[in-house]
């Protein structure tokens, strides 16, 4: 890829050589030999150069008023400075707004040759990161909360509000599955503070100590193994979100700090001294209740009505059924893509497992039912053979109806293997009213083998 220079120069020898050496190292070199020219090229033409080489005082102004003026069009690019009559105030000035270097005339061209790779680098890094926040910015609208039921337009309408408004924290509720990471990316990249780090952390899937160094960091010695200096979530999500997952699950003294935290805006690092000004936006999410934990001593009751400004509840699935008429032909579309299949049809008597179905695992369940299906097809049709939907238990054949020694299992992939083995068993169970002897009779198994069964499908007997 081919990237743009734009070289501001009003010496016009001293231009064209530059131009000339920096074609020749591979740059799109655009000249301009006045700030009305190079700002025409920037706002007009919309010019999107890497980085800007400019000289510091052009004869219709000053180069330091040009780039405080034009930084947010140029958002990525990076400034050098070159100038015959440097002083301590310019240069103090160029580095505040940004600029990557400041140099006097005349210039080693070796020394700006580094200073340019330098530059390009850091400039090509920045670009990447906009450009992964401006897709995340696209991806992450309250469009993306998809479905037809009037929880899922509840959802989505109150998320589009909370995107406009500056909150401090704010609370996901919902059972596992149903969304509450999507809501979170939703709310930060729709918001005020997307171009900001947003940071995840689950408070579940860490022990107590390691949950308390992660969030507030460390210094050096500050417990055995802290070898060096260790910037905390918090400070990490400085000027952006941190999202907090399962916070419920966080110990009772880890909530006082963190209330403290979010009160103060401070944060002290583990061994530290000194407290670090953070400003950051709290979205917490809990498949609990916390407001059932906080009055039952389960959560401080503190922190919850702090976190609490705002509280977005994400239905199941079970509850929004009509939501699968938008949700499923997304997923098949998606994994479509990823696996390079083409189905496109999806039979009713899939529809009808689909809705019902009682959907424990909520969005998340789905997904992966319509991966495994999407992975598995042969055609354009949707293979219902690899639903393997759990809890579905079979009906009885119709042939079969009233016959005590005969069981009915169906072979098209609707039930999982260890579903009809626990079917199986709690059936024989049933008609042999709950006696393991008999049942292990009726099965040809041993007590012990049909008791270890029992024992794992967690079901009832009598002996």
């Amino acid at each position: 890829m081919i990237e743009t220079l734009l070289i501001i120069e009003d010496e016009k020898l001293l231009g064209t050589e530059l131009s000339r050496h920096y074609r020749q190292s591979g740059w799109e070199v655009v000249l301009a030999n006045s700030l009305e020219k190079a700002g025409s090229l920037l706002v007009k033409q919309g010019l999107e150069p890497l980085l800007i080489l400019s000289d510091m005082n052009l004869p219709d102004g000053n180069a330091l008023d040009f780039m405080e003026a034009h930084k947010k069009i140029a958002s990525y690019a990076e400034w050098v400075f070159l100038t015959g009559y440097g002083s301590v105030p310019d240069s103090v000035r160029a580095l505040r707004l940004g600029a990557y270097d400041f140099l006097e005339k005349p210039c080693d061209l070796d020394r700006l040759d580094l200073i340019v790779t330098s530059a390009a680098r850091s400039a090509a890094i920045q670009r990447r990161v906009i450009e992964q926040t401006k897709l995340r910015h696209r991806r992450y609208t309250p469009d993306a909360y998809v479905g037809n039921s009037g929880q899922a337009r509840q959802v989505r309408e109150l998320l589009t509000r909370l995107t406009q408004v500056p909150f401090s924290a704010l609370i996901i509720g919902g059972e596992t599955g149903t969304g509450k990471g999507l809501a979170a990316r939703i709310l930060h990249y729709g918001g005020p503070r997307a171009q900001q780090p947003m940071i995840e952390v689950n408070c579940a899937a860490l022990p107590r100590e390691l949950l308390e160094s992660e969030l507030f960091g460390h210094e050096p010695g500050a417990f055995t193994g802290a070898s060096g200096r260790h910037r905390g979530l918090l400070e990490q999500a400085d000027g952006g979100t941190l999202f907090m997952d399962e916070i419920g699950e966080m110990p009772l003294d880890l909530q006082a700090k963190l209330l403290k935290a979010i009160e103060d805006h401070k944060v002290r690092r583990l061994g530290g001294e000194k407290e670090i000004n953070v400003d950051v936006q709290i979205v917490a999410a809990s498949n609990r209740d916390l407001e059932k934990m906080a009055q039952d001593g389960g959560f401080r009751a503190d922190l919850y009505h702090r976190l609490s400004v705002f509280r977005v509840i994400l239905p199941p699935l079970r509850k929004a059924v009509e939501d699968l008429d938008e949700l499923v032909p997304l997923f098949v579309a998606e994994y479509n893509a990823k696996a390079g299949r083409q189905v496109t049809e999806i039979p009713e008597a899939v529809w009808q497992k689909l809705k019902s179905h009682q959907w424990p695992g909520n969005v998340r369940e789905l997904r992966n039912v319509i991966e495994r299906c999407v992975l598995f097809a042969e055609g354009s049709t949707f293979p219902g053979t690899w639903l393997q939907l759990s809890g579905q238990e079979p009906k009885p054949c119709q042939d079969n109806q009233g016959a005590e020694n005969t069981l009915s299992l169906p072979l098209d992939g609707s039930m999982a293997l260890d579903d009809m083995d626990k079917y199986i068993i709690k059936t024989a169970l049933e008609r042999a009213d709950n006696n393991l002897t008999a049942a292990a009779r009726a099965l040809g198994a041993t007590r012990e083998t049909l008791r270890y069964r029992v024992r794992k499908y967690n079901l009832q007997t009598v002996d």
